[in-house]
């Protein structure tokens, strides 16, 4: 099984000897603090498919990003496949290689295919409910899916489009889309019967590890909220303690920032944050949605917020604020930033020639 290494991961960081606290140790790898996304809204737009992330994806590493994340749905496999393209191609040159590399996918949503299908409703139909990995009922709003021989399935086409044996991180993607429908019990039990699933295939080499990805899943209303302590209950139930349920997804950004402020979770029946609950647990915490789609940069940050993050008067936009701002948050292992233009990743790079904030200095944000 070909994975990221220790070894590995501290070659890769040692590259980047003149970066500041760019890199992070977790479960035995060295994560950098920033990592590359492959989401892009509004899947059905042809222009979805007129670029590609190939360039991107390559600029990244090279400018020392390790950490490389996506999922079986995203552009309809596509982003898999220039992510497997571009990532052969520096092996193949010997700029990298995949001891270094920590790459994420995840399952849930449906990937159809591309070029998109003509009818949707038959490729699911014809791939999904006549092949066996699920019934109708299994499908929540002809989309999302997660049974566990739903999730074994699309893990292995997300590897063959990826080109690798196997992947660091497996995440279960957006559960909270089945809360409502199945209710709280039965959620539960579907993720026991997958936590499950994933440990064996685990054993078997399919990912080192896996997590839980959300969109508003640990933060959302009581109702539709997913309790991180009851998955890691969940995951010692099936797995031991030395089970495999290691990270979770989720956004933070500057405009979202619940999961450092709001305390929607609870362990031992204190309440407590998000990132709280996460680090009493032991579950490392990887963040989404760092620059919310470019949607926090309708007006300029203030003046305050930028002489908070960037004393020195270093940084040259307010793109690589938001990044220092999620770079700088504690107990966030890596954050994630979604672009495919290669000047654009070099300049969002530079916020490591500077250290990120100390934590008294940063919780001054909040009181702006």
């Amino acid at each position: 099984m070909s994975v990221a290494t220790t070894e590995g991961t501290y070659t890769f960081a040692k590259q980047f000897s003149s970066y500041k606290d760019f890199y992070i140790q977790h479960k035995g790898l060295i994560f950098s603090k920033l990592g590359i996304g492959t989401f892009n809204k509004e899947p059905y737009k042809e222009e979805n498919y007129v670029f590609e992330y190939m360039a991107g994806v390559k600029e990244a590493i090279l400018n020392g990003i390790n950490l490389i994340d996506t999922a079986s749905n995203y552009r309809y496999g596509q982003s898999e496949t220039e992510i497997g393209i571009a990532l052969k191609e520096l092996f193949t040159e010997g700029k990298v290689k995949r001891e270094e590399l920590i790459l994420c996918s995840k399952a849930g949503f449906i990937p159809l295919s591309y070029p998109f299908p003509k009818n949707p409703y038959i490729w699911i139909e014809e791939n999904i409910i006549e092949t066996g990995l699920a019934l109708r009922e299994d499908i929540e709003l002809d989309q999302h899916c997660m049974t566990p021989d739903f999730l074994e399935w699309s893990c292995r086409e997300s590897l063959k489009r990826v080109g690798i044996d196997s992947f660091d991180i497996f995440y279960l993607h957006n559960p909270e889309m089945q809360l409502l429908r199945l209710g709280e019990e039965q959620f539960y039990l579907e993720i026991e019967k997958i936590f499950e699933h994933f440990e064996n295939l685990v054993k078997e080499g399919l990912f080192r590890s896996y997590g839980v990805a959300v969109w508003n899943g640990f933060i959302a209303k009581e109702l539709e909220n997913i309790n991180l302590e009851r998955l890691v209950q969940i995951a010692q139930k099936v797995g031991g303690d030395k089970h495999h349920f290691h990270y979770i997804q989720t956004p933070f950004n500057m405009a979202k920032t619940d999961i450092y402020t709001m305390p929607t979770q609870s362990v031992k029946g204190e309440k407590c944050t998000l990132l709280q609950a996460a680090h009493r647990l032991g579950i490392g915490v990887l963040s989404s949605s760092s620059l919310l789609q470019m949607n926090l940069f309708h007006k300029s940050f203030s003046a305050e917020t930028g002489a908070v993050l960037d004393d020195s008067m270093q940084l040259k936009s307010d793109i690589q604020l938001a990044l220092q701002f999620v770079r700088s948050t504690p107990g966030i292992i890596s954050s994630l930033f979604g672009s495919k233009v290669p000047v654009h990743i070099r300049h969002n790079c530079e916020i490591s020639t500077i250290k990120s904030v100390h934590q008294s200095k940063y919780n001054l944000l909040y009181r702006l």
